[in-house]
């Protein structure tokens, strides 16, 4: 989900294809409404976040339907610039912060990441 997120943030494409491939519900709709804010306001994200995403929680033991994830993911190398000027955006250094997901079983057998919350910078 992320790598596609950071492709489509290159030119704040809030439509990709490639987001719903991976992502569902209110993580899609917030991936999409983040990207469409940026494309709104001239802004793209340069580079790639870097994660190292472990499972937390599975729901049911025996028979997962969801699966949780924590990670800390590191935004140093991924930042906001103005589109039109390749200035940085002044929206803080990256850095690394706690990210957790519900990623769930859809109909037919497909993960998708349905919900995520991303904490600030220096929370891990």
């Amino acid at each position: 989900m992320w790598n596609s997120m950071a492709a489509a943030a290159r030119t704040s494409d809030w439509q990709s294809p490639e987001l719903s491939k991976f992502a569902t519900g209110d993580a899609l709709t917030t991936i999409s409404g983040g990207l469409y804010a940026d494309h709104q306001n001239g802004l793209v994200t340069v580079g790639t976040p870097k994660n190292s995403p472990t499972v937390s929680g599975v729901d049911p033991a025996d028979r997962p339907s969801a699966v949780t994830i924590a990670d800390c993911g590191d935004s140093t190398g991924w930042l906001k610039y103005h589109a039109d000027t390749g200035q940085p955006a002044a929206d803080g250094p990256g850095g690394r912060r706690v990210i957790t997901a519900v990623v769930r079983k859809q109909s037919g057998g497909l993960w998708q990441v349905s919900d995520f919350a991303v904490q600030a910078v220096g929370t891990c």
